[in-house]
């Protein structure tokens, strides 16, 4: 059953050969639509726990599925929820801000909300919401660069008791990166200049670029793969090397893309950002073969499980169906079906650029 205003002619954008028909799209959007809370929060599934990063990304999915005003409810969810020192605690039971679980308040959820706006105004192109949203991002972006520590790198979180910890994830700080970019691209069209941002964001990308004995060695991991990539810190020939020393060990073919070394385990959201790095460098075909070979993970409804163990007893696991999931695969597939607000905060178009410190030698 189709629901009314969300049929195929609105998710005709987002038909990928192998991937998704209009049908199958409209009702991945419609799961999504369904977690959603009456006040715009966004859990991982119902009765599950929110966290603000996959909050972020599931209305990032709704807007380039063109439901904007489901999108607007999360952020307006963020910007109602928001700490007085510009955070988010790192967890709320299945997404009520008066039931948090995890009162630590990590650098990466809080800069990610920055990139969502942008992707929301770049859908939009409302601006009484980029001036409503504008005081929450300033806030959130001073919270996180209060935590970058003197070789660029951002220290991982705030705990509890606001105890700094100084440990720095690569994975997380490829993502403030694109945040960092993401807000900069905000100020600049509010004409409020934030060179302080400017430094720090350039800081940012050559600690990433060039000296990975700044971040907690998480190599088996994939995310710590492509996040570079996909988060804008490598960019040309440094990119695209960084993905073929990576390919064997973490693609699984006609699978998908293991999330931890060795486990055979492979997962639907590490798949989709994948497709979404190697499409930034230039590789939409790969894309497309990784994107279709996750095609045994949709579930009846529309939404995905969050991975499947190939080996032994192999098996779906764990068994959820994240709205985080449906969510990457749906702006994976944004960005090779040419949606404008998706292409242009991957690709890095209409972000500030040309922002590394002079002792930082790009490549490509």
């Amino acid at each position: 059953m189709t629901l009314p205003g969300r049929g195929p002619d609105r998710t005709e954008h987002l038909v990928l050969p192998g991937v998704l028909t209009a049908d199958q799209a409209s009702e991945t959007v419609a799961g999504i639509l369904a977690v959603q809370r009456p006040d715009g929060a966004i859990p991982w599934f119902r009765g599950h726990h929110l966290d603000p990063w996959d909050h972020t990304e599931a209305a990032m999915a709704l807007d380039a599925s063109g439901e904007h005003e489901a999108a607007a409810r999360a952020y307006e969810w963020l910007a109602r929820h928001q700490n007085e020192d510009g955070s988010w605690y790192a967890a709320y039971d299945d997404g009520d801000a008066a039931r948090p679980t995890d009162l630590s308040r990590e650098t990466n959820f809080c800069a990610y909300p920055a990139v969502g706006v942008w992707h929301h105004y770049l859908a939009t192109g409302d601006e009484a919401f980029l001036d409503r949203m504008w005081p929450v991002v300033y806030s959130a972006v001073e919270f996180v660069l209060a935590l970058q520590r003197p070789g660029g790198q951002i220290g991982w979180k705030r705990e509890a008791d606001g105890t700094a910890v100084d440990d720095a994830l690569l994975t997380g700080s490829s993502s403030v990166h694109q945040a960092l970019r993401c807000a900069l691209a905000i100020a600049e069209e509010r004409e409020e200049a934030q060179p302080d941002w400017e430094l720090a964001a350039g800081s940012l990308a050559h600690a990433i670029s060039a000296h990975p004995e700044l971040f907690l060695d998480k190599s088996r991991y994939s995310m710590d793969w492509y996040y570079p990539v996909l988060g804008g810190a490598m960019t040309g020939t440094q990119a695209k090397a960084r993905i073929e020393e990576g390919w064997d060990r973490f693609v699984v073919p006609g699978l998908g893309v293991r999330c931890v070394l060795p486990n055979p385990w492979v997962t639907g959201g590490e798949s989709c950002e994948l497709a979404l790095a190697l499409w930034v460098v230039g590789e939409s075909d790969r894309a497309l073969d990784v994107l279709q070979s996750i095609g045994h993970l949709r579930a009846d409804g529309g939404m995905y499980w969050t991975g499947y163990v190939f080996e032994g007893e192999k098996a779906v696991w764990p068994e959820e169906l994240t709205s985080w999931t449906a969510a990457s695969l749906l702006l994976a597939v944004a960005a090779l079906g040419g949606d404008e607000a998706t292409t242009a905060v991957f690709s890095g178009e209409r972000l500030p650029s040309g922002l590394e410190p002079d002792c930082c030698e790009r490549v490509g």
